[in-house]
C-alpha cells in the first residue's frame, strides 16, 4: 500500500485527486491532507479518507477543524509550520497543489523523500525551479508533472532524447476574453474573468488564464522543468482545449498529445506512473469533434506572454519577482482596486524597480526567494496605493 499525501486538498486539484484515490482506495494510504479556508469540505475529505493528520492554513481555524473532526481520532492542526511538518512525514508519493508560491517550500520538504513529487503547484519551478530540480536530484526523487501541458510534453518525450527536441508547442484555451475586443478589457470584471470556456478551475486560475499569466508561468516552468531554451519554447491559442502539448523533433516530425479537458488525466497519470491506470475521463470522438483550430497569441492581448520570456531571459529571482508581484496584482484585481491591464502594468513596473538588483546573478536560496517575493509584493501595494499587504512564500 502506498503512502501518499495530498497538499491543497480542497481546491479542484486536490479534490480531483481525492476522486481518483477514491476509485483505488486499497492501494492508498493516505498520510496527510492539507486545505485552506474551506474547513467544512476538508472535514469531509479527512472524514472519508482517515488520514494521519489534517492541517488548515490558517492557525484560527483549527478550533473549528478540531470541533469538526472530534471523536475520529484523526490528529489537526493549523498554519505554516503544521503544513511543513506534515510534509515532512515520508510518503511514496506527494500531490503539490497548494496555490501560489505558498507550495514551494513543503514541496521542498516533501523531496526528502525520495519518492515522488506530482507537480501541480507550477509557482515552484518559476519560484525557484534550480532549487527544485536540485533538491530532487539530491534526494533521488521523480518531480512528475500534473499542469496539463507539462503532463502532455513528457508524456510525449516519453522514449525520446531531450536533446532531439526542436521546439515546445503548449496550448491555451485564450480564457474569458479569448474573442473580446480589446479595446473592452480595460472594463473587463473580476466575475467575468472568472468565467472559464472549457476548463473547470478555482476563481483565481481561471482569471489567470484570461489575462495568460498562467500561461506565462506555464512557459517558465516548461523552461525550468524540461531545460529547453526560451525561444524554442511556443504558445497555441487552441479554443477547443484538446491538444495539450505538441513537440517537434529534429528531423521535423511532431508529436501532439490530445485528451478530454479534465485534469483527472494528467492526475491519473502522475498517480499510476510509470503505468496507465484506468482514469474515468471522456473518450474522444474525433468524428464528432470534426476540426481542431488553432491561432498565435497577440501578446499585445497578453503581455504577460512578453514578460516571461523577458523573465527566462533574466533569470535567477526574476521568476520569483514575477510570480510574487503576479499574485498580488491579482489579489488587487479581485478586491476591485485595480482594472484588468492594470495587472500586466503593475507586474511590469516591479519587474522593472527590481531589475537593478541583479535578479539573474544573485544566489538561489529559500530564504533570498521569499525576500525578494515579498519586496515584489510590498511594491504592488506601494504602487496601487494602499497599506503593505501579508502573505508570501
Amino acid at each position: 500500500m502506498r503512502r501518499i499525501s495530498i497538499f491543497g486538498s480542497t481546491g479542484s486539484i486536490g479534490c480531483s485527486t481525492l476522486d481518483l484515490v477514491g476509485r483505488q482506495r486499497d492501494a492508498f494510504h493516505v498520510v496527510a491532507l492539507t486545505g485552506g479556508r474551506n474547513i467544512v469540505k476538508l472535514a469531509e475529505q479527512a472524514k472519508e479518507f482517515r488520514p494521519e493528520v489534517v492541517v488548515c492554513a490558517d492557525e484560527k481555524d483549527v478550533a473549528a477543524l478540531r470541533e469538526a473532526l472530534a471523536g475520529t481520532g484523526i490528529e489537526a492542526s493549523g498554519g505554516r509550520s503544521a503544513i511543513l511538518e506534515a510534509a515532512a512525514r515520508p510518503t511514496d508519493w506527494t500531490m503539490s497543489a497548494i496555490l501560489g508560491a505558498a507550495g514551494l517550500e513543503p514541496g521542498l520538504v516533501a523531496l526528502q523523500h525520495g519518492g515522488v513529487l506530482a507537480l501541480a503547484n507550477k509557482e515552484s519551478l518559476v519560484c525557484a525551479g534550480p532549487l527544485m530540480m536540485e533538491m530532487a536530484a539530491r534526494h533521488a526523487a521523480t518531480i512528475l508533472p500534473v499542469d496539463s501541458e507539462h503532463s502532455a510534453v513528457f508524456q510525449a518525450l516519453n522514449g525520446e532524447r531531450v536533446e532531439d527536441v526542436e521546439r515546445l508547442l503548449i496550448t491555451a484555451s485564450g480564457g474569458a476574453f479569448r474573442d473580446w475586443p480589446i479595446e473592452r478589457l480595460a472594463t473587463a470584471t473580476a466575475a467575468q474573468a472568472a468565467t472559464h470556456p472549457t476548463w473547470d478551475m478555482g476563481q483565481r486560475i481561471t482569471i489567470d488564464s484570461a489575462s495568460m499569466f498562467n500561461k506565462a508561468l506555464e512557459l517558465i516552468e516548461a523552461h525550468e522543468y524540461f531545460g529547453i531554451e526560451p525561444e524554442r519554447i511556443e504558445v497555441l491559442v487552441h479554443p477547443e482545449s484538446l491538444v495539450h502539448a505538441i513537440v517537434g523533433f529534429a528531423d521535423g516530425g511532431l508529436i501532439a498529445h490530445v485528451g478530454p479537458h479534465d485534469m483527472r488525466h494528467a492526475i491519473g497519470y502522475a498517480l499510476n506512473w510509470p503505468a496507465r491506470g484506468d482514469v474515468p475521463v471522456e473518450r474522444l470522438d474525433f468524428a464528432a469533434i470534426g476540426s481542431l483550430t488553432f491561432r498565435a497569441p497577440d501578446e499585445t492581448r497578453w503581455p504577460a506572454l512578453r514578460l516571461a520570456r523577458e523573465v527566462m531571459q533574466t533569470g535567477g529571482l526574476a521568476g520569483a519577482v514575477f510570480n510574487g508581484a503576479k499574485e498580488r496584482a491579482l489579489d488587487h484585481f479581485i478586491a476591485g482596486r485595480v482594472g484588468f491591464l492594470d495587472m500586466a502594468a503593475l507586474v511590469e513596473r516591479v519587474l522593472v524597480k527590481m531589475s537593478s538588483d541583479d535578479l539573474g546573478k544573485a544566489a538561489l536560496e529559500l530564504d533570498i526567494v521569499r525576500a525578494v517575493d515579498a519586496q515584489a509584493r510590498a511594491l504592488v501595494d506601494e504602487f496601487v496605493g494602499v497599506p503593505v499587504g501579508s502573505g508570501g512564500v
